[in-house]
């Protein structure tokens, strides 16, 4: 046998044309001058020519690349005429190194992107009318600007593959794939999972997955970030809208509904409007008009994650600190993310015991709304139908986890994504701009800026710190920083690392005097806390800890699977871009502004359903058996009893 070892290939990222340079092209800050299309622009030494014509203003189409991704050049439809060279050029991968002229729109051009456009048509089995991106489809909008209005080179009469319906979360077409690899290129290079590879070669080329096994046997972690670039619909969420049509329809069904904050900052999206646009109080009425008995705010479960979670912290610091407990495991990580959760189960089971026992909110919604809304309400929770309006597909998964029962039921029976629950509101014959707004019905009614602001990487640890330090310090947070707003911790950096001074304490509150008798042990200490979101950088701070780093001194670290945390999660509106993230973080920020209480343990509804229904407080029996679980090294978790 030889005992040759393979070359190392080469970066994705280094899968571009290569053109001559010039002897100081690397030069630090070199530039150069392209004209395109007879205007001229500089530009940095390397910067392709889509992103020179990008800063012009002009156009040039394209269907592999995508602002998240690095540059593939595979699908030939962004080739221009570059002076000079005998072939058309990738606009997408051609890095400009010396002065040259493009030309974008020519006959010739012209020509091959239609007929690259009527191949990629000639593979491409489906009806545009029955599809799930029927006019959001960028190889529907391509075809209509290219002026298709046949099949040049035929078309299948009939489907090569089977749909695959076998994951909670994502459905897979690969008779409407087109081969642009975004979604391999997001599993392996954006989230550093690996599920998607192309196989084969040619002809036969075809995206699949471990052995060409179904998506719901291989270790997808449901994050849904695939479907938000795929410009097809080879990949969707799986959509339950027509069971909770049909659960509407029952009159022997009590039909709730939650909404998380993110879907709130997005959904206008579907309706025209301009990302960021907060439709939270239309979202309500459309809803109720599409018959849902109760619309409920996902913010107040929010609000309870963080007494949970925020007491079972200080727990852990008591007993490592003061108890000198060494088998606890700090720092702890959150856990209200369902895609992060499958991947630490899938990739790092031995860091398991990090991860907080407190469910998401979405799930502690669910466990409420059949114990305590059904007894105050004196409903049968067999009769209730629980349905949660969240930005994530890995949700889907979560409620369907058959450890999920607390309540003696399935504790949330529907995920909808905030493109799904679009759907059904313009199925009822609404235009979600045009309605009036409506609050929020009670006994859950009230929440806090707090639970907004979970929907945006750092959002939950801000929440958490807002707690914390009034609770342990005795002063509001706001002589800390100003308007409560914890700077340090947002943004949108892959990864973030602050540290909170407490330089003197305060009492303990009444709340949680059965587990502490005074905070002398935190004086003068330094919390040190991190946050992540996306799982290639989540992979990157698990490493740190591992070999001793700094994050290995924190005491909490925030993950979240998606890039931008919930608001960029994989049941958003597509498109998705870091400018539309940004724009919906800062709806999310402002409505936490608007806000008149924006603590979670500020929120009266809390105080009340402890004093009602969790009565022995955070952590306590009754929410460690209804609001928590606890994870094993075998990838399952149990609930606690």
């Amino acid at each position: 046998m030889s005992d040759c070892k393979e070359e190392p290939r080469a970066p994705r990222s280094t899968w571009i044309s290569q053109v001559k340079t010039p002897a100081d092209a690397g030069a630090i800050g070199a530039t150069v001058t392209a004209n395109i299309d007879g205007q001229d622009v500089k530009v940095p030494m390397g910067t392709t020519i889509l992103e020179a014509a990008v800063k012009l203003g002009i156009r040039i189409p394209t269907l592999c690349n995508h602002a998240d991704l690095c540059v593939a050049g595979v699908c030939r439809v962004c080739v221009v005429d570059v002076e000079g060279q005998r072939t058309l050029q990738v606009a997408c991968a051609y890095p400009i190194a010396q002065p040259i002229k493009v030309r974008t729109h020519t006959a010739k051009v012209r020509n091959a992107r239609r007929h690259v456009i009527d191949l990629i048509l000639s593979d491409h089995y489906g009806e545009c009318y029955c599809c799930a991106r029927n006019n959001n489809c960028e190889l529907q909008s391509l075809a209509k600007e290219y002026g298709v209005d046949f099949y040049r080179f035929g078309h299948p009469d009939k489907a090569k593959y089977e749909v695959d319906r076998s994951s909670y979360a994502v459905l897979r077409d690969m008779n409407k794939c087109v081969l642009c690899r975004r979604c391999v290129r997001t599993c392996i290079d954006l989230q550093e999972v690996g599920v998607l590879e192309v196989a084969h070669r040619s002809h036969k080329s075809k995206v699949e997955t471990f052995m060409d096994k179904p998506l719901g046997e291989v270790i997808c972690i449901n994050c849904g970030q695939c479907i938000n670039r795929c410009p097809t619909g080879a990949l969707r969420a799986n959509d339950p809208t027509y069971e909770v049509w049909a659960a509407i329809d029952d009159p022997t069904k009590h039909v709730v509904i939650q909404t998380a904050p993110s879907p709130r900052s997005a959904i206008g999206e579907c309706f025209g409007l301009p990302p960021g646009t907060p439709m939270t109080y239309q979202m309500n009425t459309a809803l109720r008009y599409c018959g849902f008995d109760k619309v409920f705010d996902t913010n107040f479960t929010a609000d309870l994650t963080i007494l949970e979670e925020g007491t079972e912290l200080l727990l852990r610091l008591k007993k490592a600190l003061v108890d000198g407990d060494k088998s606890v495991k700090l720092p702890q990580f959150t856990s209200c993310s369902p895609g992060w959760v499958k991947y630490i189960e899938h990739f790092h089971p031995d860091m398991l015991d990090h991860l907080s026992t407190a469910k998401s909110p979405q799930q502690m919604f669910g466990t409420l709304i059949k114990t305590y809304y059904a007894k105050l309400n004196n409903i049968d929770p067999a009769n209730i139908v629980s349905v949660a309006v969240m930005p994530c597909s890995a949700k889907k998964f979560e409620c369907n986890r058959p450890e999920m029962t607390s309540s003696g039921y399935k504790d949330v029976d529907f995920g909808l994504t905030c493109r799904e629950t679009a759907q059904m509101i313009s199925e009822a014959g609404i235009h979600l701009p045009d309605i009036p707004k409506s609050d929020f019905d009670d006994p859950f009614g009230t929440a806090t800026g707090s639970g907004v602001i979970f929907g945006a990487t750092g959002g939950v640890m801000e929440s958490a710190l807002r707690t914390v330090i009034e609770l342990v310090t005795g002063k509001k947070v706001e002589q800390f920083y100003d308007h409560a707003d914890i700077v340090p911790i947002r943004g949108f950096d892959g990864v973030r690392y602050a540290e909170i001074q407490i330089p003197d304490v305060g009492p303990v509150p009444d709340l949680l005097k059965r587990y502490f008798n005074d905070w002398n042990w935190l004086k003068g200490a330094t919390v040190k806390v991190g946050v992540c979101h996306g799982t290639a950088n989540a992979k990157r701070v698990l490493e740190n800890i591992r070999a001793g780093g700094k994050f290995a001194e924190c005491h909490f670290i925030e993950f979240m699977a998606c890039p931008g945390g919930c608001l960029g999660g994989g049941g958003q509106p597509i498109p998705t871009s870091p400018e539309i993230r940004k724009a919906r973080a800062n709806a999310i920020y402002s409505e936490d502004s608007a806000y008149k209480v924006r603590k979670s343990h500020d929120n009266p509804a809390i105080w009340d359903i402890y004093n009602k229904f969790l009565t022995d407080g955070p952590c306590g029996h009754i929410s460690h058996k209804l609001l928590h679980t606890h994870y094993t090294a075998r990838g399952k978790y149990i609930i606690v009893v």
